[in-house]
C-alpha cells in the first residue's frame, strides 16, 4: 500500500441499520474506502479473503459464525489484516477471546461516530485500542490471578531468528543465506513477525527488537 492509497475497510455487523450506518459514516472520511460489508462470520471471512482489507470492524455476537472465530481464522490466513471488534458487549470471556484471537483492539458501540474513522485509521497504524469499559474487564481478570493474553507476540523461534537479524540491518537476501533458505520464505516471516506484533514496517520492528533485549 502506498502512502496515499486510502485505508480498506471492510465492515462485518449482522444487524443491517448498524452495518450499513457504520459503511455510510466510514465511507464519507477522506483516505478511508469501505470495500464490502457482510452479515455474519463466514461471510465476513470469504469477503476479506476475496478483497484484502487492511481493517476488518466486526462484531462479536453474529450467526453461521461469530466474530471471534471469524478473527482467528483472519489472523491464520490475512496475518497483515488487523481485526477491530466493535460490539455491544463487554463480558470478560469475550474480551480476553478477543485477545487471544489476536485482535487489535476491543471497542464497544457507543463509540461517538467522529472517532470511528480514527479508531479504523489507529488500527490500520498497529495501534491496539480497548475501551475503558474492557481495560477494566481486565483489570478485573488480573486481579484473580488469571492470565490475560498479550496479542501477536506467539513469535516462532525462526521468526525470532528473522527478527533479530532485521534488528541488525539485514536485508531480506542476507537474512535468507544466514538462515539458508529462500528469500519469498524470509517475506512471508517479515510480514507475520509485522502483523503479530502490531508493527507497520522493517523499522519498528528493529526499535522493538532492540526495546525487547533481543539483540
Amino acid at each position: 500500500m502506498t502512502a496515499d492509497a486510502p485505508v480498506r475497510v471492510l465492515v462485518a455487523d449482522d444487524q443491517a441499520l448498524i452495518r450499513e450506518g457504520i459503511a455510510s459514516l466510514l465511507g464519507i472520511e477522506p483516505g478511508i474506502e469501505v470495500v464490502g460489508t457482510a452479515a455474519d462470520g463466514r461471510a465476513a471471512v470469504e469477503l476479506a479473503l476475496a478483497t484484502v482489507p487492511d481493517v476488518v470492524l466486526m462484531d462479536v455476537r453474529m450467526p453461521v459464525l461469530d466474530g471471534l472465530r471469524a478473527a482467528e481464522l483472519l489472523r491464520e490466513r490475512l496475518p497483515a489484516c488487523r481485526v477491530l471488534m466493535l460490539t455491544t458487549f463487554d463480558d470478560e470471556e469475550y474480551v480476553l477471546r478477543a485477545l487471544r484471537a489476536g485482535t487489535g483492539g476491543y471497542l464497544l458501540k457507543d463509540l461517538p461516530p467522529r472517532d470511528l474513522a480514527r479508531a479504523v485509521r489507529l488500527a490500520h497504524s498497529g495501534v491496539d485500542q480497548h475501551d475503558s469499559a474492557v481495560v477494566r474487564r481486565l483489570v478485573s481478570a488480573l486481579d484473580r490471578g488469571e492470565p490475560v493474553p498479550t496479542p501477536r507476540t506467539d513469535l516462532t523461534e525462526r521468526e525470532h531468528a528473522v527478527l533479530r537479524l532485521i534488528a541488525r540491518g539485514a536485508t531480506n537476501r542476507e537474512i535468507a543465506a544466514r538462515l539458508f533458505v529462500s528469500e519469498g520464505t524470509v517475506k512471508n516471516h517479515v510480514s507475520h513477525i509485522l502483523a503479530r506484533l502490531g508493527l507497520r514496517d522493517r523499522t519498528q520492528a528493529a526499535i522493538y527488537a532492540r526495546d525487547h533485549g533481543l539483540l
